[in-house]
């Protein structure tokens, strides 16, 4: 289990403790896409996490979406796991019914062999 990340409230702190990477993105938006450096990758050093955003055409934008989703990100490894789920048994009803579908495939698999093999 990782242990709690604190996460600064303000960006630039956020940002400080990334790896920025920019690079060209991909898809579509045509050439204003594809010729400015507008994608951002951020790896967030003490938890490892990566997180991309090719979305806008502004860098910026980017970027503030990109600390949108880091934080998303780490507020969920930093939530408490969920609690173990009980075990419950299926009803007499639900079982029966079970059966039945069962016995009623079993029925219509016999009516597709070929006549003359198996039991009947």
């Amino acid at each position: 289990m990782q242990p709690p990340f604190d996460i600064p409230a303000d960006d630039a702190d956020l940002l400080a403790e990334c790896d920025v990477q920019t690079f060209h993105a991909s898809g579509p938006g045509g050439q204003s896409v594809n010729t400015a450096d507008s994608a951002v990758r951020l790896r967030h050093r003490p938890s490892g996490v990566v997180v991309v955003c090719r979305e806008q055409r502004s860098q910026l934008r980017n970027k503030r979406a990109c600390l949108a989703r880091l934080r998303e990100r780490l507020e969920a490894l930093n939530a408490p796991p969920p609690p173990p789920r009980a075990l419950t048994r299926k009803t007499r009803r639900v079982r029966a019914g079970e059966l039945a579908a069962k016995a009623q495939r079993a029925r219509l698999k016999r009516l597709r062999r070929p006549p003359g093999t198996g039991e009947e």
